[in-house]
């Protein structure tokens, strides 16, 4: 592939527009679940493996059940997208913190249930 081609690729891939929106990490063994959101959820997906895979993840929970039950034990899913939209002063953050909130809230990843913990009215993986 010419040097052209690769550079125009990779323009294209820039101005396409990622996924972004809320995200569960799902333990297939015994069914905890990690709530979260993302403005590039692919990116979001592969640093969140590479994250438990060197067990750098803030959750110790997490990490411990990755290394014990594998990667294949867990299944990575899209629940919610937000449409990029092009607006002046967009605050994407705002409405992904404001959704994110919503399905915590409806899923209750807490405790026994899942690797989120709440502190302080903020959800943060535990």
């Amino acid at each position: 592939m010419d040097q052209e081609k690769k550079h125009k690729l990779k323009q294209e891939y820039k101005q396409t527009p990622q996924p972004m929106g809320i995200f569960r990490l799902r333990n297939l063994v015994n069914h905890k679940i990690l709530v979260g959101s993302s403005t590039s959820l692919d990116k979001k997906f592969n640093g969140l493996q590479m994250s438990l895979d060197s067990g750098v993840y803030p959750s110790k929970d997490l990490i411990r059940d990755w290394t014990e039950y594998g990667r294949e034990s867990f299944v990575f899913e899209i629940l919610d997208e937000l449409e990029p939209r092009d607006v002046p002063d967009y605050q994407v953050k705002a409405d992904l913190k404001a959704l994110e909130e919503l399905w915590l809230e409806k899923l209750k990843p807490f405790e026994e249930r899942g690797y989120n913990w709440k502190n302080k009215n903020k959800y943060m993986a535990k």
